[in-house]
């Protein structure tokens, strides 16, 4: 119990199943529509999303699941019409369910499963899920990490930019691992991620400039430089999410770190990382790069639209 009171509090946003191949998209839906349903309104866009998403993956869920699913819908007056005709198409009558499956978290011996298991749910989504579950994180009864101070952000910033423009990820992990409070192989992980969200995430904590995060998207992941529409993309979702979100977001690595660091007994000192480089700091210079055009790109897919 004392491990899971330092745990965020999920209040029946995701149920833990068995641990050894799991299947996410049971849990995936679910998630996304506890996180619609909590915002009273929605705009066409995000009612959109919420439909395509979700009807792709009523399809590939199990029947329990799509119970669970239609009676969340059937309390809520303005869910799409199409999810609700689908829900019913599958012969659930969504006024009569019977009283669905609890989704309390199952038994778990520590806050680092539950941590670990919404962590994993955002990794495993695919781009238009991590954005979905990323606008809706704000509504969400989940408790966000506490803000990075102001001045001590504005420092990370710096040293994220240099270590990212001179390519040196390990020191860009060193500083992730650092400001977040997170582990090591978390902050890997956040910067070998293919589709680039957790920069994204990272850069809102920390309040980022988007010309700071075009830069860092640019050098520091090959698997996202290489796509200047994905960088567009991604510099769209910063300007999108709410620093809630994030912190949200941050809340989770947060007590995943935390829980590891208690059951893994003393700690050694805090990690104070050592910038040789950069004393006196200099920033380094840009390398030479193709500017991106980021006014006629927004131009060509407006009228592409």
């Amino acid at each position: 119990m004392t491990e899971l009171a330092t745990a965020p509090n999920l209040n029946g946003l995701v149920e833990l199943g068995n641990r050894d191949g799991v299947d996410i998209r049971p849990t995936l839906l679910r998630v996304m529509t506890d996180l619609y349903i909590q915002k009273p309104k929605h705009t066409e866009a995000e009612d959109k999303q919420f439909t395509e998403l979700s009807l792709r993956l009523i399809e590939l869920v199990d029947a329990q699941t799509r119970a669970i699913v239609a009676a969340k819908i059937a309390g809520y007056p303005t869910a799409p019409a199409a999810v609700r005709q689908r829900l019913l198409r599958e012969h659930i009558t969504v006024q009569s369910l019977p009283e669905a499956p609890s989704i309390a978290p199952a038994p778990v011996t520590s806050a680092k499963g539950i941590a670990d298991e919404l962590s994993e749910l955002f990794f495993s989504a695919d781009a238009e899920e991590r954005r979905l579950i990323l606008l809706n994180l704000p509504y969400a009864a989940l408790a966000p990490a506490k803000p990075i101070e102001a001045g001590a952000a504005r420092e990370s910033i710096h040293r994220l930019e240099a270590a990212a423009l001179g390519h040196n990820n390990e020191v860009f992990a060193r500083e992730i691992e650092r400001i977040l409070a997170i582990s090591r192989a978390q902050a890997r992980r956040l910067i070998e991620d293919e589709s680039g969200e957790p920069i994204v995430v990272v850069a809102v904590a920390l309040g980022m400039p988007a010309a700071v995060l075009q830069r860092v998207l640019l050098c520091l992941n090959p698997a996202i430089s290489q796509s200047v529409q994905r960088v567009y993309d991604l510099a769209v979702l910063h300007e999108e999410i709410e620093p809630e979100a994030a912190l949200r977001l941050l809340a989770i690595w947060q007590a995943s770190h935390r829980a590891e660091k208690n059951s893994t007994g003393p700690q050694p000192a805090a990690h104070q990382p050592v910038y040789v480089h950069e004393q006196p700091r200099e920033r380094p210079e840009v390398p030479s790069r193709p500017k991106v055009r980021w006014d006629d790109l927004a131009q060509t897919r407006k009228e592409s639209a």
